[in-house]
């Protein structure tokens, strides 16, 4: 079958009997400004409508020296938080014509830099990036360009624009009503220590076993990294080492909890008497027989507070709050801690 041929705003003036200029003034919203009448108006957009035009994102673009998209950097997708942050960010970009190119960079520098550099290649408008980079070096350079948004981590002394779920002080409060009852043991699961999460995560672990006026052993704390299978990996060593689980355990993560919790299924110790919590909240986390108590990032809040802040950096406007730190929320479930 052949594919009928798209219309263009030649064909569009043509049809409506109007000039070429004419037609492109009104398309693009311009009828009052050049004097256009209101019959002129509707006839040309009427025949627009008819023939489902659609102006090229690629003729704006060049008008307007924007491309329309934004590019977003993530470790990976399959983590829950990012995957939640993601959609939220694509659906704020369609509802504002614009587009999102996602890449990955699985924790490693070097593939970073180069999912990076492909995004500017492809002329992306401005960057939103959830960084596994020690110094922002690179993302100085970088904002000399086009607008770069750092997103759930952080950097020593950075001035970028950035926004993260404070971590600490929620942790914190979390921790220390947990520990006035897990006062003999109570084990940290975290991902890389190099990186802001989990350095973050494990600082209010210790503010709140410290609250609590518990003493910190330093073999509660447990590193791996964010992937499930880590998660299981260091709760299979915990398990084996104690003879047990453990009476009580913080996770720095939902990947980490997902491979903790498989571990648990498939060694029938979903009834076992732990008292689980962890950073981050999942939805399936109410069906499940074992309690958790979470600190709960608002992946919505956190999404719209990226697109607001890097939207005004691309339309050069003030940005009142550079760096943003929200305020998640914590969510009991366990009997001890209600």
């Amino acid at each position: 079958m052949k594919k009928s041929k798209r219309i263009t705003i030649s064909g569009i003036a043509e049809l409506a009997g109007v000039s070429k200029s004419t037609a492109s003034q009104v398309i693009n919203g311009h009828s009052k400004q050049f004097r256009i009448s209101d019959a002129t108006r509707d006839r040309v957009l009427a025949v627009a409508a008819e023939h489902h035009y659609q102006p090229s994102i690629h003729a704006r673009s060049l008008n307007v020296a924007r491309s329309y998209t934004l590019g977003l950097v993530v470790p990976e997708m399959t983590n829950y938080g990012f995957a939640a942050c993601s959609n939220e960010l694509e659906t704020l970009c369609r509802e504002n014509g614009m587009q999102l190119l996602i890449a990955c960079t699985d924790e490693n520098t070097s593939q970073e830099t180069m999912v990076v550099n492909n995004l500017i290649q492809r002329q992306v408008d401005g960057l939103i990036v959830a960084s596994s980079m020690l110094h922002d070096a690179e993302y100085v350079k970088i904002s000399q360009q086009l607008p770069v948004v750092l997103f759930d981590r952080h950097m020593p002394d950075t001035l970028l624009p950035l926004v993260v779920c404070e971590a600490i002080e929620a942790s914190a409060e979390l921790v220390a009503r947990v520990a006035k009852n897990h006062q003999d043991e109570f084990y940290f699961l975290g991902g890389q220590p190099r990186i802001s999460p989990t350095r973050d995560r494990l600082a209010g672990f210790q503010l709140g076993l410290e609250r609590a006026g518990v003493r910190l052993n330093p073999e509660w704390i447990q590193y791996g990294n964010y992937h499930p299978s880590s998660g299981y990996e260091m709760f299979a060593n915990l398990c084996a080492r104690l003879g047990r689980p453990p009476k009580a355990l913080y996770v720095a993560s939902c990947g980490l909890m997902e491979g903790v919790l498989r571990y648990m299924s498939q060694h029938k110790l979903l009834d076992s008497d732990i008292h689980l919590c962890s950073f981050d909240d999942h939805y399936l986390y109410d069906s499940l027989t074992v309690k958790i108590d979470t600190v709960a990032q608002d992946c919505r809040e956190l999404a719209i507070h990226c697109f607001t802040m890097i939207i005004d950096l691309i339309n050069e406007q003030p940005v009142e709050q550079k760096q943003c730190y929200l305020s998640p929320k914590l969510h009991w479930r366990h009997a001890d801690s209600i």
